[in-house]
């Protein structure tokens, strides 16, 4: 019989493989005589010469053989994605042959370089050279903001990733960081869409932004942007009020807005997967294995992972020692926590995930759960992505084993907490997640299972 760790494992894979970037795109892609159906919308083949593929994300690449794989020969496909090591095809691969895939970050860091700059140039002279002639279809994930870098004149890259760091390190939010991010931006905030110039823009995103507001699904390239600089300056002033961060950025948000140009392609915008169709499928299979389950996936950005720990642990312990003590039980949520980081001097290595599981396991510690008790459970939260922070895991398991090696090395918990070290406990006790890149990404999702 499967353990309650195989069980919360298979529950959590369940819900990445529903959302497998390569499998969503081609569900939403037919070609129907001489038409092309994208998620319900209908073009002809005959307004089209040829096909420019561009994007960005941790899942463009599966994203993008998805679409090579439902258009096939029909039309001429030149294109151009930024990606993450790790996730560029091997050498000779003859799917992708027409569209460069280029790795623009480094696996496991988050953040843009100038390679990523470099292709970003690269992606905008694309869109500028097509015409009315050509269908442009960008492929978006999340992840898409670091990997899609334009720095706005007056803005260097050290510039950029220096009000990256300060924000994500400070607790901000997605919604709070991509605001900024779009202000400093060329392509992000509807830059991309600006700058093309083919008859129809087909966007295909992969949420990873709670709640999907497609404006900030990888700081919105082909979305025209709501916000405001004022808007970025409020989220500075909240998080560095005594102004450290580089004077060219508040210099650029405060200049005169500029001269507006107007989109001159006809934009469509398709979601094509987010963490709430993840979280269903996770349940449906936990049915299947014979759990009674509760699901929910986050709709707008959620407290730090310590908090989302705790209240996860809590409410696994509720269903752990309630009446119903003959029925296996199942709690599967979704979303984004944050993490406000340690100083650098103390802080060890570890992710949102990783820290929400060993802030679960504090609580439960305080709640005595008996030999009996430990054996039943299993929790894990994961990125769908397969990363988590700037490690190679994708987050982290806790159960018995789990439990009984931390108590026998007696590992200071507090300690791990404080410090962010979550990697290197689990490391220790066995309750990393490895897995390895997804070719998606849409949140987290969270399982915990009581197994009788």
């Amino acid at each position: 019989m499967p353990s309650p760790r195989q069980d919360a494992l298979s529950i959590w894979n369940a819900g990445v493989d529903s959302v497998r970037a390569r499998e969503r795109v081609l569900s939403q892609i037919q070609l129907e005589s001489d038409q092309l159906c994208v998620a319900e919308h209908l073009f002809s083949l005959a307004d089209f010469d040829r096909i420019i593929v561009v994007g960005a994300g941790k899942a463009a690449t599966a994203m993008a053989t998805g679409l090579v794989a439902a258009v096939g020969d029909r039309l001429p496909i030149k294109g151009w994605i930024n990606v993450p090591e790790g996730t560029v095809p091997a050498e000779g691969s003859e799917l992708l042959r027409h569209i460069h895939v280029h790795p623009a970050r480094p696996a496991g860091v988050n953040e843009p370089t100038a390679d990523g700059v470099f292709g970003t140039e690269q992606i905008l002279q694309l869109v500028r050279q097509a015409t009315p002639r050509d269908l442009c279809i960008a492929l978006i994930s999340g992840g898409g903001s670091a990997l899609l870098p334009a720095p706005i004149p007056g803005i260097t890259l050290e510039d950029k990733l220096a009000v990256i760091r300060h924000l994500s390190s400070s607790g901000a939010d997605i919604t709070e960081l991509n605001t900024v991010r779009k202000h400093l931006s060329a392509v992000k905030g509807g830059g991309l869409l600006r700058a093309c110039r083919s008859g129809q823009l087909i966007t295909l995103i992969l949420s990873d932004v709670l709640g999907d507001p497609v404006d900030l699904i990888a700081s919105g390239p082909t979305i025209e942007d709501t916000s405001s600089k004022t808007d970025a300056l409020d989220v500075l002033d909240q998080f560095d009020p005594q102004r450290n961060l580089p004077a060219s950025v508040y210099n650029a948000l405060n200049s005169a807005p500029a001269t507006v140009v107007k989109p001159t392609t006809t934009a469509t915008t398709c979601i094509i997967g987010n963490n709430a169709l993840a979280v269903d499928e996770a349940g449906i299979v936990a049915e299947r294995l014979g759990y009674n389950h509760i699901m929910h996936s986050a709709t707008v950005c959620e407290p730090s992972a310590e908090q989302v720990g705790r209240e996860f642990a809590e409410m696994l312990v509720s269903m752990l020692r309630s009446n119903d003590k003959h029925r296996s039980n199942c709690l599967i949520t979704g979303g984004e926590p944050v993490v406000t980081l340690a100083p650098a001097e103390i802080r060890g290595l570890g992710g949102r995930n990783q820290q929400l599981v060993l802030a679960a396991y504090q609580h439960l510690l305080g709640c005595e759960l008996s030999d009996d008790e430990w054996n039943q459970i299993a929790l894990l939260s994961g990125g769908t992505d397969g990363e988590d922070g700037p490690t190679d895991a994708a987050g982290a398991m806790l159960d018995a084993s789990v439990h009984q090696l931390a108590s026998e090395k007696r590992l200071d918990i507090a300690d791990f907490l404080r410090r962010n070290d979550a990697y290197h406990f689990f490391e220790e006790t066995g309750g990393l997640i490895l897995c390895g890149p997804t070719g998606t990404n849409v949140c987290d999702i969270r399982v915990g299972v009581i197994k009788t």
